[in-house]
């Protein structure tokens, strides 16, 4: 694709859009994000065709979702839903008196289990880090926290120091949607979260105050991206050859305790789903580790 920008209208259009959305729905910003990032992707490939969002036809769609051929399925049935939930609210404002996205299909997504480790695995992640030095002892503290709580990881590095409840030893969390949920921390992640405000966070902060718990060394947050390169290097330390994201911990969280036999529904609560179709999916990794005990065990298997 080139350079080329979408035209002003065009970008005028995406953000009262966005900021519609974020007033009727509520949505997170990393969902708001996504949508800009889609639409503003879509109007510049029309603006190499000097076309526009408002004149764009069933064909051009089409022909755009022709063009991503190369890319994952997941990535353009995403896509194509940004350009849905736009077109609509064009028809709904009487901007466009035609859907282009009407009759056009997303591509087959297959379900594929999501990448999980095992406890053994997650223990040796855990003890990677070098909590003798500050910045090592913080990331052992979020690999704790997002382990014992199975919190996304937008979740975790936006965390509050009024958050987290030590008493009743629970964090409060303002989900997708604004749903809020309370998960507990357990003993392991509140004695860790305890001795890192003791001995690291203090020297983290980079104007001496704030109230992220994480805190960045610029100041603000510590991002999303700057975990998941710790979580790379730390996964190449415990010698763990997987393919391993912040997200791998959640998917362990849930599966681990499906393992111990806890209820769907209680999962389905302490991730935070709304719909438990989203939940079940942790429920064939779990068989699926059944059937590799049973295998190993089994004298039949």
């Amino acid at each position: 694709m080139s350079d080329k920008l979408p035209g002003k209208r065009d970008q005028e259009l995406v953000e009262t859009y966005v900021d519609a959305v974020w007033m009727e729905r509520g949505l997170a910003e990393n969902t708001l994000a996504a949508y800009r990032s889609d639409l503003r992707r879509f109007a510049a490939w029309l603006a190499q065709r000097q076309r526009s969002l408002v004149t764009a036809t069933r064909a051009d769609v089409l022909e755009y979702l022709a063009s991503l051929a190369a890319s994952p399925p997941r990535s353009v049935a995403r896509r194509l839903s940004s350009l849905r939930r736009f077109y609509q609210y064009l028809m709904r404002h009487g901007r466009i008196v035609e859907d282009p996205c009407a009759r056009v299909e997303a591509p087959r997504i297959g379900r594929s289990l999501p990448i999980t480790l095992s406890e053994g695995e997650v223990e040796a992640l855990l003890e990677a880090p070098d909590a003798g030095v500050r910045e090592g002892l913080r990331d052992r503290t979020m690999l704790e926290v997002i382990y014992a709580t199975g919190l996304r990881v937008s979740e975790l590095v936006s965390l509050k120091l009024g958050q987290i409840n030590y008493q009743q030893g629970v964090v409060r969390i303002m989900g997708k949607g604004g749903k809020e949920r309370l998960v507990p921390l357990g003993e392991s992640a509140l004695d860790w979260l305890q001795r890192y405000l003791r001995e690291a966070r203090p020297q983290l902060l980079a104007a001496g105050h704030g109230d992220a718990l994480f805190p960045s060394p610029r100041g603000g947050a510590l991002s999303r991206q700057a975990f998941w390169y710790a979580i790379k290097r730390y996964a190449a330390i415990a010698g763990i050859s997987k393919s391993i994201s912040p997200h791998s911990l959640r998917h362990a969280f849930a599966t681990h305790l499906l393992n111990h036999g806890a209820d769907l529904r209680v999962v389905q609560l302490l991730l935070g789903h709304s719909d438990i179709s989203t939940t079940q999916i942790y429920t064939h990794v779990a068989k699926e580790r059944l059937k590799q005990l049973h295998a190993v065990h089994h004298p039949r298997g």
